[in-house]
């Protein structure tokens, strides 16, 4: 019958729903430049081991360390962070040089650091590296 009001229960339970969409919406907002990444670059040397385990045009995602290492041309290295700036996950693999977040579907150009896909639109934090000796080091200096 048209006119008659919507029972409580049915009332209360969309303003339940309501609220629990609204809480999600704020989980996925990118609206803080690095989501809840807490520490996204390291405040210490880090050793990543042999510097030419990195092919030049390549990269490498040292998981452990949370970083991503590419090599644009010979002897040269650019690290960044690996945490996504979106909301804080860490990259889970590269295709190429371009690294897969696997939390809501980010992509970057791990030379550069930009977002290529979003939800992200902030790019990675860069991090100092140097070739040191043969091995790479990231993170602030010694």
């Amino acid at each position: 019958m048209p006119g008659l009001p919507a029972p409580r229960r049915t009332v209360l339970k969309g303003a339940a729903l309501a609220g629990a969409a609204g809480l999600g919406l704020a989980a996925c907002s990118t609206e803080s430049k690095l989501g809840h990444a807490e520490n996204p670059t390291p405040t210490a040397p880090v050793d990543l081991g042999a510097a030419d385990a990195i092919p030049v045009g390549g990269a490498k995602l040292y998981r452990e360390q949370r970083l991503v290492v590419s090599c644009p041309a010979e002897g040269v290295y650019k690290a960044f962070s690996a945490q996504c700036t979106h909301a804080g996950c860490l990259l889970e693999k590269l295709e190429g040089t371009v690294g897969d977040c696997p939390c809501h579907g980010s992509r970057f150009d791990v030379t550069t650091g930009q977002a290529v896909q979003g939800p992200a639109t902030v790019p990675l934090p860069e991090v100092p590296v140097r070739a040191d000796g043969g091995k790479l080091v990231a993170g602030p200096s010694a």
